[in-house]
């Protein structure tokens, strides 16, 4: 591989808006986001089937 042109490869911090952090690796340093595995409905098991024909 070439050297110098490969993008930087942190250790990174997830943070849930529900408090929940998970860590991995991605090109930047943290990352925030608004739901995740540990509050989706479809896998809490909350989840709602809404029928909408008629």
């Amino acid at each position: 591989m070439k050297k110098e042109i490969h993008p930087a490869y942190f250790p990174t911090k997830v943070t849930c808006a529900c408090g929940n952090v998970i860590e991995t690796k991605s090109t930047v340093k943290a990352l925030q986001v608004e739901i995740c595995s540990s509050c989706h409905p479809f896998f809490t098991g909350k989840q709602k089937l809404v029928d909408t024909a008629g």
